[in-house]
């Protein structure tokens, strides 16, 4: 079988975004609601999600929550054998549709909305029987797909400047659907009806690049909530025949250079360069923009920070919920030594830090600062400051401020916000605060360290 990251998914196999579209076809850049933040709790299954949602995400203000692919797949224990889907009835490793719609369910009574990972762009490499019992080859899936709904290049890509090659051939050997055709389309819309119908608020549509943008407006058309969010895997690449921007009329991108940057920055530039981040450094609007420090891919190929990082990662992601541009993704996976490796406990989860399981998303500094982004939300960008080196601090105007410290040494100084006068606590350590009536405080903040205080935050 052939893997589903076999070859180089850099910068150029795959992309990732997320994408709205409001009632009268208005295109947001982030989820619909006053919470943007999105927990990705990779290959969790459904059982432990919904307990999570319970127990961690409501509470800590996180909006949503993205699950991993819900389709039968093909079986073996790698993690990318969730992305060779064999059909589209919810029957995989992390669990039945039973579980699925309690974890829908559980989510949204603990006010956190759901997205689903939903491959379309491709079904699997290779014949057997998948998870839930479906017999297959890879052109013929019997009641859903046979040989004629499959691009006519059965060759794997290979030229990313070529448009043909990179919408209508093989990603990594994989069976390309002909989204082109209207059955395609009906079937792919049927089973995002599907997944409507249990109640979902979203889709992260993976391999979007692979998949013309017309192809994909098409199928968004004829969903049942057709303002649902959305979001579309698209990685820019420099040269490439497609871009992310041609399919931001569906809604929002994510901006993968966002995150390549971050680990350049952290790992061994000056973070006093992140002061215009964004739009100054040619990334695509915030309004179309989805952002992440890593995602399974890229934590897995080094094209970018993750868990195991230790500071850098950790800072990369409080830089990433105080600072105002796009709509932030927290990665939440586990420990992995072998990329291929699948999860523990075939994805459940007993406890945070146990077996393997990272969770970040759980991460005390990156915890708390969800609801800080949650209370500076629409505030622009105040009162920057830096040394030059790695040393920087800036305020969401009179809602918030955040000092990050990624030198070598600690760093004492004063600061100048434009907060009300008051007692506020540092959510990254939990000790308190005092603004005077000039909007200034004075703090010590240890080597690879950050502060963070917001309005109506005022006890610890």
């Amino acid at each position: 079988m052939i893997s589903r990251w076999s070859v180089t998914a850099t910068a150029t196999a795959l992309a990732a975004a997320a994408a709205v579209m409001a009632p009268g076809g208005t295109a947001y850049a982030s989820p619909p609601g006053a919470k943007d933040v999105t927990a990705v709790l990779f290959e969790w299954n459904f059982a432990s999600v919904a307990k999570e949602c319970t127990n961690t995400l409501g509470p800590a203000g996180y909006g949503y929550v993205q699950v991993s692919p819900p389709a039968e797949h093909i079986q073996g224990s790698q993690w990318w054998t969730s992305y060779q889907p064999v059909s589209y009835k919810i029957a995989g490793r992390l669990g039945d549709a039973t579980a699925f719609k309690n974890m829908v369910d559980t989510c949204h009574s603990a006010s956190v909305k759901v997205v689903v990972d939903t491959v379309v762009n491709h079904m699997s490499a290779g014949s057997g029987t998948g998870t839930g019992g479906s017999s297959y080859t890879k052109y013929n899936y019997p009641g859903l797909y046979s040989s004629y709904d499959f691009d006519d290049c059965t060759s794997t890509i290979s030229d990313y400047t070529n448009r043909a090659n990179v919408q209508n051939c093989e990603l990594v050997g994989l069976a390309d659907l002909d989204t082109g055709e209207d059955y395609v389309r009906s079937a792919i819309a049927g089973y995002m009806n599907s997944l409507l119908g249990y109640g979902v608020d979203g889709f992260r549509i993976d391999a979007a690049k692979h998949i013309p943008a017309a192809d994909l407006a098409n199928i968004k058309s004829r969903l049942t909530n057709t303002s649902v969010y959305w979001k579309q895997e698209v990685i820019y690449g420099s040269g490439e025949a497609v871009q992310p921007t041609e399919y931001t009329g569906n809604g929002d991108v994510q901006e993968f250079r966002y995150a390549y940057d971050l680990k350049r920055v952290f790992n061994s530039e000056n973070l006093a360069y992140l002061k215009n981040y964004g739009e100054g450094w040619g990334y695509m609007n915030s309004s179309v923009s989805g952002v992440f420090v890593d995602n399974h891919d890229t934590e897995r190929n080094g094209s970018t920070l993750n868990y195991k990082n230790g500071a850098n990662y950790t800072l990369a992601n409080v830089f990433m919920l105080a600072y105002p541009y796009g709509a932030p993704d927290i990665n939440s996976g586990y420990e992995f030594s072998d990329t291929d490796a699948g999860p523990p406990s075939g994805g459940a989860v007993s406890a945070c830090w146990q077996d393997g399981w990272k969770c970040q998303h759980a991460w005390p500094e990156i915890l708390r600062m969800v609801a800080f982004r949650n209370a500076v939300r629409g505030e622009s960008l105040t009162d920057w400051w830096d040394n030059g080196a790695d040393a920087i601090a800036f305020g969401r105007g009179t809602k918030g401020y955040v000092a990050i410290n990624h030198e070598s040494g600690s760093l004492s100084r004063t600061y100048q916000t434009s907060l009300a006068a008051g007692t506020y606590c540092n959510v990254q350590n939990n000790t308190t605060v005092t603004v005077n009536s000039s909007g200034q405080f004075t703090a010590t903040l240890g080597a690879d360290t950050a502060l963070a205080i917001y309005a109506g935050k005022s006890s610890c």
